[in-house]
């Protein structure tokens, strides 16, 4: 594709996208659906963000490799990413593990996501290609990265989270020279390396890859035929290329996004049952770590057409009322107190019922006089009259599943099992 003068970078490129993870630490909530399917914020799925990066970016271009229960995510992909217009260059390819290569072949790894669809790329004319993970929670121009990437020359560009070292122990950790370049690629390491001329912090890798697309073309068609890789970017791919090539890091405050009141770069990965609730009511806080009401940066989503929120009741004990608390279109708040906690689309709380800092996704029901506190509930749950839960850890272990952090899971399975042996 020949660049024309004064061509935006992101105009080249495309972004790649990666949601085909199980999500497996997330328990009941991914029993039905993929990780970057889940619901998050009120009214978006978490793969929202990384889809409206690219598209606020100026990258009109995408394709999307799923894999584990991706019906809902593929359905979501088609209600509320349907825009893109073929006549204008755009196109959003959804690509599932389709046997295209073999037929005991499914995507072997996160690399090989990509090989299998080599062609499918090789059609997009493009030169630049982002890999992006499908399940994580920030605001970031992509843009500023490419940017770095053909200014430095570099094979592939990494995103970095500057991370306490304490807590690097948990990523990827990128060891670096003072010009960036990374000269070792450590996985969980005991002992982090630190940043040059910062002891405290090290260089986390956020899964987000730049690459050139002719360089990893070749470079994932020599993996492809190596049956001793595991064929993922992490393991494999960047390995090699601190190794034998450039990598360079890219550090997320340098693109991060944010509308001024945000007081540090925010990235999360909600991949736990603590991190997804707490993400959540991080939300509802005065002056929220991620602000969702920046209008210059939108996170784009299927937007249901759905009545306002109703609070009725005005009685002492029998109110209506929400408190540092998002509420969604279509739910109804009738005489239930709701605090510090998020109603996702088309939730009723009834009178006497008490919610505090509670998640509750679309269409839950909770009925008279229960009382609910750090809790998430599933979509379409029915919370029984009079339900008590987060007061009593022995008494929600015994029905639900409890977090090691406290936060106790809801589904309908587990309330259906709990009737049928109360009988």
């Amino acid at each position: 594709m020949k660049a024309r003068p004064n061509q935006r970078l992101s105009s080249q490129a495309m972004a790649f996208v990666l949601a085909g993870g199980r999500g497996s630490r997330l328990k009941e909530l991914t029993d039905r659906r993929a990780k970057p399917a889940v619901y998050f914020g009120g009214k978006t799925r978490i793969i929202d963000f990384a889809l409206s990066n690219a598209l606020n970016s100026g990258i009109r271009k995408m394709a999307i490799a799923t894999q584990y229960k991706a019906h809902s995510l593929i359905r979501h992909m088609q209600r509320g990413w349907n825009f893109f217009r073929a006549e204008r260059n755009e196109y959003l390819d959804i690509l599932p593990a389709s046997q295209r290569v073999a037929e005991t072949k499914w995507y072997l790894g996160t690399a090989d996501a990509v090989t299998q669809n080599i062609d499918i790329v090789d059609s997009y004319g493009v030169k630049y290609i982002i890999i992006l993970a499908g399940d994580h929670i920030y605001k970031m121009d992509y843009e500023v990265m490419l940017q770095q990437h053909v200014a430095t020359g570099a094979d592939v560009t990494i995103g970095c989270l500057t991370v306490p070292k304490a807590e690097a122990t948990a990523f990827g950790v990128m060891h670096v020279d003072a010009e960036g370049r990374i000269t070792d690629f450590l996985e969980k390491p005991a002992d982090p390396p630190t940043i040059p001329g910062d002891p405290l912090h090290a260089l986390a890798s956020m899964g987000i890859y730049v690459f050139n697309w002719d360089f990893l073309r070749d470079l994932l068609i020599r993996d492809g035929e190596d049956d001793n890789s595991s064929h993922d970017f992490g393991n494999d791919i960047i390995p090699e290329i601190v190794k034998h090539g450039k990598a360079m890091a890219h550090r997320f405050a340098e693109s991060c996004v944010t509308a001024g009141l945000e007081d540090e770069p925010y990235w999360r990965d909600v991949g736990t049952i603590d991190a997804f609730w707490q993400a959540n009511i991080d939300l509802t806080d005065f002056v929220p770590k991620l602000d969702l009401y920046d209008n210059s940066w939108p996170i784009w989503t299927y937007g249901e057409i759905v009545p306002p929120a109703k609070f009725i009741h005005d009685q002492d004990g029998r109110r209506g009322s929400a408190v540092s608390s998002l509420v969604s279109g279509d739910c109804i708040v009738s005489g239930s107190e709701v605090r510090n906690s998020l109603l996702f689309t088309g939730c009723r709380t009834h009178s006497y019922s008490t919610m505090e800092y509670v998640v509750a996704l679309p269409q839950v029901v909770v009925n008279r006089k229960a009382e609910l506190k750090n809790c998430v509930i599933d979509r379409g749950v029915i919370i029984p009259e009079g339900l008590v839960v987060g007061q009593d850890p022995e008494e929600d272990e015994k029905w639900f599943r409890r977090s090691e952090g406290g936060i106790v899971l809801i589904t309908q399975d587990m309330l259906d099992a709990r009737a049928h042996k109360i009988g």
